[in-house]
């Protein structure tokens, strides 16, 4: 039976995006025997793929580094799962899932108060053009890119180009960066304490993995497992907000719920692809509403078909998305630079 709202209109025939959240709060609840299947499903794979990579190395270099190419992507899963825990979405007892969350951030080497504190702030900012900067990828306008220098736009260029978006940057980014509470370093203990422990757990586990086996499980089984998460984890947020009708304005027209629906994608993947990334190619029903448990989005896509077709992408389709770089305010999508230059002139 179709769930109906305060007005009498089944949602199917809603308009303002606000009006979803009452419909999805009934799917919030997490099922702590699914939380923990999901869990398990998801470390016990990673951990016995870690363990063959690690014994291999004796048999194949190669086949050491393809079987943690492939774990990379259970690393992903994990993230997920991580990320769940940071919207308070996998148990229903906060710190239960906290300390979940904080012993998965060594495996994806993500300190997770520190990342937490900076994914709510992009969960609360996204689509503002007021309030770029923090937990998200830099996006310029058309004035924007054209008001800078040369060089400002050269710098511009080379952080949106794909090597560095998908290649360089999360290796900075999660072997580096993350080391400390950027963008929180005066912000209290708490962040230093997430990081510097998580550090802490990082060196302890690498230490323990050189003592027994040397330098090679970490070149040839930690490295290219984390890496490869990180890169396929910057591409889904990456495509999840930048695609061509993704949505953009200036603080007094943001609204949060219309930037959360209509600024996020559906990313519709295989159901292998799907399973491993823990179904967050449903962004906009989650950025609508974050408590939901992962394994819950299918159902409201099942329940509620006018949010199964919105903002639909497949695997295929998502490639393009990668020569967009600009948002252009007068049209309201983002372009490529041909594009811009096509419209607007010499860039």
């Amino acid at each position: 039976m179709p769930v109906m709202n305060a007005t009498g209109a089944t949602p199917q025939h809603m308009s303002n995006a606000k009006d979803w959240v009452k419909v999805l709060a009934r799917y919030r609840e997490p099922n702590h025997l699914r939380s923990a299947f999901e869990l398990a499903v998801s470390l016990v794979p990673f951990l016995i793929l870690w363990a063959l990579a690690w014994w291999s190395i004796s048999v194949s270099y190669w086949l050491a580094m393809g079987l943690s190419v492939v774990n990379g992507a259970f690393l992903v899963r994990i993230f997920a799962i991580q990320h769940d825990c940071g919207h308070a979405a996998f148990f229903r007892n906060r710190q239960v899932s906290d300390w979940i969350g904080r012993a998965l951030g060594v495996l994806t080497l993500t300190p997770y108060d520190v990342w937490r504190r900076a994914h709510a702030q992009h969960h609360s900012s996204a689509g503002n053009l007021d309030k770029r900067g923090m937990g998200d990828i830099a996006t310029l306008t058309v004035e924007e890119y054209r008001s800078r220098s040369r060089f400002g736009r050269l710098k511009y260029r080379l952080y949106r180009h794909p090597l560095t978006l998908f290649v360089l940057g999360p290796c900075i980014q999660f072997l580096f960066v993350h080391r400390l509470p950027m963008g929180l370093m005066d912000a209290g203990w708490r962040y230093w304490v997430s990081a510097m422990g998580t550090n802490a757990c990082l060196a302890l586990g690498l230490g323990l993995i050189g003592y027994f086996g040397g330098v090679m499980p970490i070149l040839l089984v930690f490295l290219p497992s984390s890496l490869i998460a990180a890169s396929i984890g910057v591409w889904l947020f990456y495509v999840q907000h930048q695609f061509e009708e993704t949505e953009w304005d200036h603080e007094p027209d943001w609204q949060l719920h219309d930037a959360a629906l209509h600024g996020s994608s559906h990313y519709v993947l295989p159901k292998v692809l799907q399973w491993m990334t823990a179904n967050i190619g449903v962004h906009h029903v989650h950025h609508l509403y974050s408590r939901i448990p992962f394994y819950r989005l299918p159902e409201v896509l099942r329940d509620h078909a006018v949010l199964a077709e919105a903002q639909r992408m497949t695997l295929m389709e998502s490639f393009a998305c990668v020569k967009l770089q600009l948002w252009d305010e007068q049209r309201r999508r983002l372009l490529s630079y041909a594009q811009a230059r096509a419209i607007y002139g010499t860039l």
